[in-house]
């Protein structure tokens, strides 16, 4: 009989049992009830909230189980598995559906009876009323801390950044708390936006504006279409006044200040703005849903500007869509400039003397910059499209050499990745625990602020946000260097399909075209004069 013990214990909290005693107590409780035990395979998740199952070793067990690598399944404590009733039933179908009886030694819960299912179901349903009750009471007391207008945490929008300040509460106490200060620099680049969006009305060209001019995030990169919009939309810069107060009551807004506070003088904390979940981009939430109060900092956008700006916004996001001219491309999304690194987009032309339509790559950049910051010629599209066809071609008949290549290439390349892999998500890792641990200890701070130990706190979590920043670089240096990984079963697929590329592809739809050929090149580049095939990272010269 194989038995499974998983463990799981929060880094953040001194309380309650370690990982190693949990298992040590299911070894206790297996040997007296079971026999014979041949093995124990253990699972030790640390540092992990049970509010979720993104756990590395939880994610190990879901997959031995489906496996069938274990008979039973055995944790200290249910909340162990998950405090997440969702979460809980979807593992119990998968231990059900192979047959493996789960066992919770705390609670004495035995999937081997009828009532012993019941009562475990029953029970995380309480657990997750539980947390759901904690989350709630958090809630309430940040939208508690939303109506002092002070800083909450989390990334400042450009013109700002977050200091300590100490003031002296209703109880005549001091406390400490973060408040917004303006970087005056970041400030005159926000003005500029503002000021040209009402001037062009539009993203796209305010987008080439600032890159025209070097405008750049404080990140150092060219400001996007969406970045701009985000800016823009944000009223953490607009003055507070009667006429702003009257636009947030009519567009059902949540106002959290009294009217009186907006004094034409201060800018607007919004909190409560996006959906934020892993692994998903944030989701702005409906207006409805934003909490609004005067902030303690001085606000830069008259509230008429501002409201205008978000007049234009919505007028434009009420317009159809742009539909793409061009749908014969076959390019798009591996095509880049070899000048400037920016892919390259296809454009429809004229048709030509036989009738058929024409297009060319255009290089995302030049275009946007309006050739100021890349001036690469454009280039024929059919012809590309044809040219790189019949490369693929050529190497699928003739491919022995590049079979070699791709073997040494894989073993070598593999070798290297896997410690470039293991080191991205360990950093992952070790980001996650540090919001984290920033989260508990902003909402510590919010509760502690009169306790001697509050500047102890503070300096915690400025000592995490750096870093936490240092660790972000780290690891977007090592996304942006690493490339797709392969295994042996990849390369035997890849293999295949240059083997029947030449007998398919002229029998297949654009769409499939595309997608044959997106499998099989990892990019192509244009520098005015010559193309670059990279095939499974070997680079063909054309």
């Amino acid at each position: 009989m194989h038995i499974a013990i998983y463990s799981r214990k929060s880094k953040f909290t001194g309380k309650g049992e370690s990982t190693q005693n949990q298992i040590e107590l299911c070894k206790e409780y297996a040997l007296k009830h079971f026999h014979p035990i041949e093995k124990f395979i253990i699972y030790e998740d640390e540092g992990f909230s049970g509010g979720n199952i993104d756990r590395p070793e939880y994610q190990r067990m879901l997959k031995d189980a489906q496996k069938g690598k274990f008979d039973i399944l055995m944790c200290y404590r249910l909340d162990r598995i998950s405090r997440n009733i969702s979460d809980f039933s979807d593992t119990m179908k998968i231990l059900n559906h192979k047959n493996i009886a789960f066992i919770s030694i705390r609670e004495q819960f035995d999937t081997s009876t009828p009532m012993g299912r019941a009562m475990m179901y029953i029970a995380s349903v309480f657990a997750q009323l539980e947390r759901e009750t904690i989350a709630e009471r958090i809630r309430d007391n940040m939208l508690q801390l939303a109506r002092t207008g002070r800083w909450l945490g989390g990334t400042t929008p450009i013109g700002f950044i977050s200091k300590s300040v100490e003031i002296t509460d209703l109880n005549n106490k001091r406390r400490k708390i973060f408040q917004l200060f303006p970087v005056p620099t970041e400030l005159e680049i926000v003005k500029i936006i503002f000021h040209k969006f009402l001037e062009f009305k539009s993203l796209s060209k305010l987008e080439t504006y600032c890159i025209q001019n070097n405008m750049k995030t404080r990140n150092n990169i060219d400001f996007s279409r969406f970045a701009l919009r985000g800016i823009l939309s944000n009223p953490v810069y607009a003055i507070a006044d009667e006429k702003l107060y009257n636009y947030f009551l009519v567009n059902n807004f949540d106002i959290y200040s009294d009217k009186k506070d907006f004094n034409n003088r201060n800018g607007i904390m919004a909190y409560n703005k996006t959906i934020q979940k892993k692994n998903t981009s944030n989701k702005i939430r409906d207006h409805s849903e934003w909490i609004i109060s005067v902030g303690k900092h001085e606000g830069i956008i008259p509230s008429t500007q501002w409201i205008q700006v978000q007049k234009i916004l919505l007028k434009n996001k009420s317009k159809s869509f742009r539909q793409i001219k061009n749908t014969q491309s076959l390019l798009s999304g591996i095509l880049r400039c070899g000048n400037c690194g920016s892919f390259m987009r296809p454009r429809t032309g004229r048709k030509n003397k036989y009738g058929i339509q024409t297009f060319y790559y255009m290089c995302e950049y030049k275009e946007k910059s309006k050739k100021m910051k890349c001036s690469i010629k454009n280039i024929n599209g059919n012809k590309l499209d044809k040219l790189v066809i019949e490369e693929i071609k050529k190497i699928a008949t003739n491919n022995i050499v590049l079979y070699e290549k791709l073997s040494k290439d894989i073993i070598e390349f593999k070798s290297k990745d896997d410690n470039i892999c293991s080191e991205i998500s360990m950093l992952e890792n070790h980001i996650k625990v540090n919001e984290r641990s920033i989260e508990r200890l902003i909402h510590t701070l919010s509760q502690e602020q009169s306790s001697p130990a509050s500047k102890y706190i503070i300096k915690h979590i400025e000592t995490l946000d750096q870093k936490t920043k240092e660790l972000k670089n780290r690891l977007t240096l090592l996304k942006n260097n690493n490339k797709i990984q392969l295994i042996p079963s990849q390369i035997d697929i890849i293999k295949n399909q240059l083997t029947t590329f030449p007998k398919i592809i002229d029998t297949l739809d654009v769409s499939c075209k595309r997608n044959l050929i997106r499998s099989l090149v990892e990019k192509i580049t244009w520098d005015g004069e010559n193309v670059d095939i990279f095939l499974l990272g070997v680079d063909i010269k054309k």
